[in-house]
């Protein structure tokens, strides 16, 4: 928070500023999970069965996403901090490198995914039926990846230039036109769940090319050779390994959550299927003030401005706060009303109220996780997330397998999970009271 001897005009002009970052950010980022809600409801009404194999297939590309993440978070810190120092061609320059490198990084996974999906299904230990369903669609949705990373990347680039509007309408055009092909080919054609993966995978092809259209006409008119750099690409590559090492730990303990969920049956997985894609909305939604962080911290520390990046720092946790707190109370009174719309299976309906009451409670931690973090991504302070992260997953292990250990079921699982947070929240806030990661210039 800015001091009190701060000028007014000061404080009026870090709030629009942050406002008019995360505004359209909060935009971008909840577009994608309410389009993963629409297809968990779709799926839903085809069966029990389905949605429990949404909710693996979903789990594995949930993972690969996650720790292909720094393409985007890589790229926006890089183009912020390169453009505060004033070198927007080498800022795009680096941009492209990682566009390159999602774009070949997502074919290899999609190969690979695609022949040992099976294999990959089979770890989470659910039934033959529900496991037939993941497989189904995970085999079709894997080749989407090459267009995933690449978006990745190239909304990484938007957002280091502050440009989130972008991003903002290619992710809305994209998802909704999602929705309606889903529609078409799981109802219109009969394809089932494969239909789903399907529609997916063309509304990402659609929404890729788009995005690296934009960017590489700016490139363009900056006067950035468009020629794929391999020494650029292998840097990106290096730069990336400490925020791959984050996300592991992360998707780990995610992975962790649907194993032990997966253990408790259909009912039970069904439930955490649903709840998981009410609380990627709540990250999502949440991580705009993140994104907003990236972003400004990079171009501040790229100045040099210390002081400035503290003022950002301090305001974006009571926004945090503040926002968790609003949802929660959210998710407290329309949680009878939810329910039924993502299933017609009355057990599982009655295990969802009771989820979402767990969820409001440590929605509050989350927001001020998600803007700590993004404060530490946008200085570059990857070897220390991954450290974080490291020490909260192992934290949260024994309490998940303890879950599973004495049958509790998915309700106890989610408290656990508040645990999660609780350690993520005492890791970052240690670092950011310190000056270790106030890198300042380019």
């Amino acid at each position: 928070m800015p001091s009190p001897t701060s000028p007014p005009q000061t404080r009026t002009s870090l709030s629009q500023e942050i406002l008019a970052l995360a505004i359209p950010a909060f935009a971008t980022l909840v577009s994608e999970p309410l389009l993963l809600m629409a297809d968990s409801a779709m799926v839903g009404h085809l069966g029990t069965r389905q949605l429990a194999g949404l909710g693996l297939a979903s789990s594995v590309l949930n993972i690969i996403n996650g720790l292909c993440v720094f393409l985007a978070y890589g790229t926006t810190s890089l183009v912020a901090r390169r453009i505060g120092a004033g070198d927007s061609r080498r800022a795009l320059a680096g941009g492209i490198d990682g566009m390159a490198l999602g774009l070949g990084l997502g074919s290899l996974l999609a190969v690979v995914l695609n022949l040992t999906a099976p294999t990959v299904i089979g770890w989470y230990g659910a039934g033959p039926e529900v496991s037939s369903q993941a497989v189904d669609y995970l085999r079709i949705a894997c080749w989407g990846l090459p267009m995933l990373l690449l978006m990745l990347a190239s909304t990484g680039v938007l957002r280091g230039m502050k440009d989130t509007r972008t991003p903002l309408t290619v992710a809305v055009s994209m998802n909704l036109a999602n929705i309606g092909l889903n529609a078409l080919f799981m109802y219109g054609m009969g394809m089932g769940i494969r239909g789903s993966a399907t529609g997916t995978l063309l509304a990402q092809a659609i929404g890729a090319s788009v995005l690296t259209a934009v960017v590489l006409r700016g490139a363009v008119r900056a006067g950035v050779p468009l020629g794929v750099r391999v020494h650029g690409v292998l840097e990106a590559a290096r730069g990336g390994i400490w925020l791959v090492m984050r996300s592991a730990w992360l998707q780990a303990s995610l992975a962790v959550t649907v194993a032990v969920a997966a253990r408790t049956g259909q009912v039970g997985l069904a439930g955490h299927q649903v709840t998981n894609s009410i609380w990627s909305f709540l990250c999502l939604a949440l991580d705009a003030l993140a994104i907003a962080a990236q972003a400004m911290v990079g171009h501040e520390l790229g100045r040099g401005d210390a002081g400035k990046v503290r003022s950002i720092t301090a305001k974006l946790c009571w926004w945090g706060v503040a926002g968790g707190l609003v949802f929660a109370a959210g998710l407290v009174l329309v949680r009878g009303v939810l329910a039924p719309v993502f299933t017609p299976d009355a057990e599982v309906q009655q295990l969802l109220v009771r989820l979402l009451l767990v969820l409001a409670l440590i929605t509050p931690i989350g927001g001020i996780v998600f803007v700590l973090d993004g404060v530490l991504i946008g200085a570059g302070d990857a070897r220390y997330l991954a450290f974080a992260g490291m020490v909260a997953t192992l934290a949260y292990v024994p309490m998940a397998l303890a879950v599973d250990h004495a049958g509790r079921g998915v309700i106890w699982l989610w408290l656990a999970y508040g645990g999660y947070l609780l350690a993520r929240v005492a890791t970052l806030a240690l670092r950011a009271r310190s000056d270790a990661w106030m890198r300042l210039g380019a």
